[in-house]
């Protein structure tokens, strides 16, 4: 028998600090540079896309591949593109922890659309008040002086 899987996850992560330095003019390369890590990973990519201090990425992840094996690794290798190419100015690295949430497989279409709408978004809340939504949205206990 096959493996069958259907596991879509919402990964985010921000900058070190939460500097505002992914500039849209070059966010596209490195949503190009994440999605062929993604897609050297088997992983099926619905959508990246971010603001200034984070980024969002709808994924459906092979059954062969660890979530945190993943995100450290994609976290390594753009750390390293976009300082040896001055990708953005000011880059400094990415933050230490991620927030990694499941979703049903229905939720799929909306869960894209909340992506590709991040600047329109982001017009009215703030990456933590957007942060905090999706902790509490999972069910997902935290002590908010962890998370800054």
């Amino acid at each position: 028998m096959s493996t069958y899987t259907q596991i879509l996850y919402q990964i985010v992560y921000s900058t070190k600090d939460r500097k505002p330095v992914l500039k849209e003019k070059r966010s596209k390369e490195l949503y190009k540079y994440l999605l062929g890590i993604l897609k050297n990973n088997k992983c099926h990519v619905y959508r990246i896309n971010g603001i200034e201090d984070h980024i969002h990425i709808v994924t459906h992840l092979h059954p062969t591949v660890a979530l945190a094996t993943l995100i450290k690794d994609m976290k390594i290798a753009s750390s390293v593109w976009i300082k040896e190419g001055n990708i953005f100015p000011g880059f400094t690295g990415w933050q230490v922890g991620y927030g990694a949430f499941t979703y049903s497989i229905k939720e799929k279409d909306r869960l894209i659309e909340y992506v590709k709408n991040q600047k329109e978004h982001h017009k009215k809340k703030t990456f933590k008040e957007e942060y905090i939504e999706l902790l509490n949205e999972h069910g997902i206990e935290f002590d908010e002086k962890y998370l800054w």
